[in-house]
């Protein structure tokens, strides 16, 4: 008796084969499994129910689970396009490092703009959190700062963006310019009205920065909590275009967006980042922890020494 080889293909008779006796043995077959599932698994029948789900079609909707994750995943992974390739954080690390070890040679306000150049992004606007992070890096290994984007859960709509002059703020009632200090040139002058927190104290309004907490997503319905905690809440600003750093803190509420701008800083506050004509300019603005209070408010006297071909104050 011959036998075929396993590689023979076998002929099907269709005249002796009913199809439809078998479709229809396997359509019974699969009512029975089914029936058989939900009599002993009540509980995820219901599951499928609520949420639309046929047993018969399970593996059709596994497939298209599996479809929407992947697409999902290559969504979210896939490097946004217009976006210049950020360094990791160890190498922003590395290079501040190689930078402290050649000493005086390389000046640390050159170091915080190197590394300001190779960590923002072209675009102003709001940061992502691994950029945040770089740069808390940076600011706490060269101007010593202990600075973050986030905190105590609070963030900011954006840590990077144009900060704009502010006027003066009234400290007692009947405060006015002719007792008011001011800079020695092209002062903003005193606010109409009061701040956001009504009279600054003078201790707090000399170095006073304007944050949008009014366009805070959950201002109202949080307001009275964000109002207390960013009330004289101290923040680093950085000017990311010659590396002037000052610590100020939050004593009025602004600018209106239609400005464009994202910030204020006070006369005082503008003239040291950029000098008496400074107007507006790009900035990034972190939250100071400082929960002993030891960090004073004012100038950060890191950059000692001006770099060639970056002018510190605007003429």
């Amino acid at each position: 008796m011959s036998h075929d080889l396993p590689t023979t293909t076998y002929k099907i008779n269709r005249e002796r084969v009913d199809t439809e006796f078998i479709r229809n043995k396997l359509k019974f077959k699969s009512l029975g499994v089914k029936n058989s599932f939900n009599e002993k698994y009540p509980h995820v029948k219901k599951f499928f129910d609520d949420h639309g789900i046929d047993l018969g079609k399970i593996r059709a909707h596994s497939a298209k689970v599996i479809a929407t994750g992947a697409l999902t995943g290559t969504l979210l992974f896939a490097p946004p396009m217009g976006v210049k390739n950020l360094p990791q954080l160890t190498e922003v690390v590395k290079n501040m490092t190689d930078g402290q070890a050649l000493g005086s040679n390389i000046p640390y306000q050159e170091l915080l703009l190197n590394n300001l150049h190779a960590i923002l992004p072209q675009k102003i606007g709001p940061l992502d959190r691994s950029t945040e992070k770089s740069l808390e890096q940076v600011f706490q290994q060269i101007i010593g700062i202990n600075a973050r984007a986030g905190l105590e859960g609070e963030h900011l709509n954006t840590t990077y963006g144009y900060i704009g002059a502010e006027q003066h703020l009234m400290r007692y009632p009947g405060d006015t310019m002719a007792t008011h200090p001011k800079i020695p040139e092209h002062d903003e002058g005193m606010a109409p009205g009061r701040g956001a927190w009504g009279y600054v104290p003078a201790k707090n309004e000399t170095w006073y920065a304007v944050v949008q907490t009014l366009y805070l997503p959950d201002w109202n319905t949080r307001q009275p909590y964000l109002q207390n905690w960013y009330k004289y809440r101290k923040v680093l600003i950085v000017n990311t275009i010659n590396g002037n750093a000052v610590v100020a803190d939050i004593a009025d509420a602004g600018p209106a967006a239609f400005t464009g701008k994202h910030f204020g800083g006070s006369p005082e506050v503008m003239n040291y980042l950029g000098g008496p004509r400074y107007k507006k300019g790009p900035v990034i603005v972190f939250f100071v922890d400082d929960p002993n209070n030891k960090v004073p408010l004012g100038p950060v006297e890191y950059n000692i020494v001006n770099i060639p071909g970056v002018e510190l104050t605007q003429a």
